[in-house]
């Protein structure tokens, strides 16, 4: 039975330390691939969070105007009477983006006023129940591009950090490592190199 032969420890651990370095360079490529795409997700979330965020304000502060002129018409007692027991509903919807999942958005069902309800006392309240529902349905929209923003903001972070330590620490260190190895592994060839010389001129001499 033959023993399985063995690559020498040193050079067994350049094998090695090469094999680890090409694993973290490719892993390093890959991450700086993934993080241009995430950066660029990012931005366009983070406009689309900013024109959602104006877009809901700007909602609200029209629903709020007609509020006021409708309470000032016929007083809070108005306001009172004509609330709507039923809820908006808001449903959510997911997608990935490079591993991220995250709101993609959403839609919104108004609440119903039930037949037995009383509508709005006057106009500027009926136009501040439609501007509310608009308000709603921004502040969905806007939730959902802030959230969105923040999961691929979070990612964005994680892999900037993760390419900084394999450029910064983990590449350089397998480097300089591996470096000694192949210094090490030359000089014991070499010095074998001179022992056989020397064997083999000692053998010659003797003959």
């Amino acid at each position: 039975m033959t023993s399985r032969r063995h690559a020498p420890p040193g050079r067994a651990a350049r094998l090695r330390l090469r094999h680890s370095l090409d694993v973290a360079l490719r892993g390093a490529d890959l991450l700086d691939r993934k993080l241009r795409v995430l950066l660029e997700r990012h931005g366009q979330l983070r406009q689309d969070e900013e024109t959602a965020e104006a877009r809901w304000r700007e909602r609200l502060a029209e629903a709020e105007t007609w509020l006021l002129r409708g309470l000032l018409v016929s007083g809070e007692g108005a306001l009172a009477a004509a609330a709507v027991a039923d809820r908006a509903d808001v449903v959510v919807e997911w997608t990935v983006s490079m591993g991220v999942h995250h709101p993609s958005g959403v839609s919104c069902t108004d609440a119903v006023r039930a037949a037995h309800e009383p509508a709005p006392g006057n106009t500027a309240l009926v136009h501040a129940e439609a501007a509310y529902r608009e308000a709603v349905r921004a502040a969905a929209a806007y939730a959902a591009h802030r959230t969105a923003a923040r999961l691929v903001g979070e990612e964005t972070a994680r892999t900037r950090r993760r390419v900084r330590a394999l450029r910064r620490h983990w590449i350089p260190r397998l480097t300089a490592e591996l470096a000694a190895v192949e210094q090490a592994v030359e000089q014991a060839e070499h010095e074998d190199a001179v022992r056989r010389r020397w064997a083999a001129d000692r053998t010659r001499g003797q003959a």
